[in-house]
Order: structure tokens, then C-alpha cells, then sequence
């Protein structure tokens, strides 16, 4: 029965238009930013290092570098403080934790996306492909 009722308040809550996204994309969350009696959109572009699941609790931390410093900031996923999420670009990671990204510097924090990926794989073949038949 508490469960049960539990639940159905956290449902109520929940946002029915969360965008799809994974980690290892770049993102720009749009944040509604409260300030005396005027309220603002902030937007905070980054790469998302880690999804954390958990129904309504659900988080998503994003990292940018920002002259020079490495910020983190964590986003409720179903908070109704933000007005949308901006999936810039599809990374191509193979790990659920980025975490590693903190001790990159440069270039080589950066994460690569799929369609560079994909225009890799494909010239890789084109090449296989032109030295078989030669």
C-alpha cells in the first residue's frame, strides 16, 4: 500500500518529454536560472560523463572546460528547472563512465563522434576493398 503510493506521487512528477541521449554526447541544457524576482534561460554546453538511473531520481552530470578549468554540473533529469536539453553531437564511447575525460588536457579530451566514426570505418573499407582487387 505505501509503495504503491509512493509511486503514484513520484509518477505524477516525472517529465514526459525527456530527450533521448547517452553518455559521450555533446549537450546544451537550457536552465531556468532565477535571479531576485526575473527569471533567465542559462544554457551549459558540455559532454555528458555519466547517466545515473533511478526512476524519478534519475541524474546526468555534464563537463565543459571553460578558460582553462574543468566544470561539472549535475542535472536532474526530470527536474522542471530546465526548459530543454540539445543533443549537439553523438559520441562514440565505449564505457558508461567517462570519467577518465578529467585528467585529459586539450584535443585529447575531446570525444569522438559517430559520424566521424563512421566516415573512419567506411574509408577503412574503400581501402581494404581497392587493395583486394589489386
Amino acid at each position: 500500500m505505501r509503495r504503491s503510493a509512493i509511486e503514484y506521487v513520484e509518477a505524477k512528477n516525472l517529465r514526459k518529454d525527456v530527450t533521448q541521449f547517452r553518455t559521450g554526447d555533446s549537450v546544451r541544457v537550457h536552465w531556468k536560472v532565477k535571479e531576485g524576482d526575473k527569471e533567465r534561460v542559462q544554457a551549459f554546453e558540455g559532454v555528458v560523463i555519466r547517466k545515473k538511473k533511478g526512476h524519478n531520481r534519475a541524474t546526468f552530470t555534464v563537463r565543459k572546460v571553460s578558460f582553462g578549468v574543468g566544470v561539472e554540473r549535475i542535472f536532474p533529469v526530470h527536474s522542471p528547472r530546465y526548459e530543454k536539453i540539445e543533443v549537439l553531437t553523438r559520441g562514440n564511447v565505449n564505457r558508461n563512465r567517462l570519467f577518465y575525460l578529467r585528467a585529459l588536457k586539450g584535443k585529447a579530451s575531446r570525444v569522438e563522434s559517430q559520424e566521424d566514426a563512421e566516415m573512419r570505418r567506411a574509408a577503412a573499407s574503400h581501402h581494404a576493398a581497392k587493395a583486394n582487387a589489386s
